[in-house]
């Protein structure tokens, strides 16, 4: 009997704020029939060659593996801004994927993307955009948020057509907004949708 199916929703979060989402994503998945969530996240990564984290971190979401990534039928990526870009150990764990890429094991499964901002117009947009390009070069199938939900024009936080998105405070004093919970759990629920439309038969 095959594995069920699910939705890999990878992470880095230096505050918790894109953990949050993260979960409430997750949760957008678990209202798909016949798939399952599965939360990863990444360790942290220093200027040095030294290790610096755990092999499994101490609290919250285990890190991803490779296969993690490889066997999915569907892919959620968030990531705080860094200047206007993921930040750097989401892209240290997506640098190491050249293998899935050569042998196209994401080919044709959909993908999305979210982030987390200290500031309102903090490079939300950028970031989801700038995200989105290594999974098309996986061959992804990119999909945003439609609006169709309502909470795209009604949000006063964060929430965009490209993905959802925070806005966290610069000391981090926001929690996740309706909307903004809205559209984390919307957006799992149309990958999760669109990853058993398009799961290739075994």
């Amino acid at each position: 009997m095959a594995a069920q199916p699910y939705v890999l929703v990878l992470f880095y979060s230096r505050h918790n704020k894109t953990a949050k989402m993260a979960e409430q994503i997750a949760r957008g998945v678990e209202t798909v029939s016949g798939i399952v969530a599965m939360l990863r996240t990444v360790p942290a990564i220093s200027a040095t060659t030294e290790a610096v984290a755990p092999a499994v971190p101490d609290e919250g979401a285990v890190y991803c593996s490779k296969d993690d990534l490889r066997h999915c039928s569907g892919l959620v990526m968030g990531s705080p801004t860094r200047f206007g870009n993921m930040a750097a150990p989401l892209k240290y764990f997506l640098d190491g994927t050249s293998d899935l890429w050569v042998s196209g094991a994401l080919v044709d499964k959909p993908a999305g993307v979210f982030t987390a901002t200290g500031s309102l117009h903090g490079g939300q947009e950028s970031t989801l955009l700038t995200m989105a390009v290594p999974l098309l070069h996986h061959g992804m199938v990119i999909t945003g948020l439609p609006y169709t939900h309502s909470a795209l024009s009604e949000t006063q936080t964060g929430g965009t057509p490209y993905g959802a998105s925070h806005w966290s405070g610069g000391q981090g004093e926001h929690d996740l907004s309706k909307d903004e919970i809205t559209l984390c759990r919307a957006q799992g629920e149309r990958v999760a949708r669109l990853a058993l439309k398009l799961q290739l038969p075994s």
